[in-house]
């Protein structure tokens, strides 16, 4: 018995979508035993996920106060350096 290039392929996308299928499985399972090992439980979802919402808030935050930081820091060596000149200039043009 033979079969035509259209059965051929057809069997071919058949196995291949079951294999999809099982990769699926494996990999789901997979990331659950891992979840598990961590002690997060696959009820605690939404709890982890809120988890994670506030550490991202926190670490966006910390990053803001940093670029402030910096920017102050600039400001003040700025301001700094601008006084350290005008008290150059208005010395030089005293004398």
């Amino acid at each position: 018995m033979e079969m035509t290039e259209a059965e051929v392929k057809k069997v071919i996308h058949e196995v291949l979508e079951e294999q999809g299928k099982t990769h699926d499985e494996l990999v789901l399972k997979t990331i659950a035993a891992i979840l598990t090992s961590f002690g997060i439980d696959e009820e605690d979802r939404k709890e982890v996920r809120a988890d994670f919402v506030h550490l991202r808030k926190w670490r966006k935050s910390v990053e803001q106060a940093q670029s402030y930081t910096f920017k102050a820091v600039i400001t003040v060596i700025a301001t700094g350096f601008v006084g350290a000149v005008w008290m150059g200039i208005k010395t030089a043009l005293g004398k």
